[in-house]
């Protein structure tokens, strides 16, 4: 994706690829991060949430857009974790 630092282009095709391409990839989201939490509880030593997953996946990104703010790739990706954090995210959490 060239970089186009319209929102409506990044939420879009962040959109596209949570409920496409990626989706048909990964599988469920809230399935997909609970193998993720699953995986780093033991190494980290906490429980961590699928959320929290989503979470962490998006700060790996922000990092990257530190480092090179004009990969629009990595804008995309950012909103996707976003929008997939506030799908998994249980209503009990406060």
């Amino acid at each position: 994706m060239s970089h186009d630092p319209t929102a409506r282009m990044i939420l879009a095709r962040a959109s596209e690829l949570v409920t496409g391409d990626r989706a048909d990839d990964y599988g469920d989201a809230a399935e997909s991060f609970q193998r993720v939490a699953d995986l780093w509880s033991p190494i980290l030593g906490v429980t961590i949430q699928p959320y929290q997953v989503a979470l962490c996946m998006a700060q790996l990104k922000i990092s990257r857009l530190l480092n090179s703010p004009t990969h629009g790739d990595s804008w995309v990706d950012a909103a996707g974790y976003i929008g997939l954090g506030g799908q998994v995210v249980p209503d009990d959490v406060a």
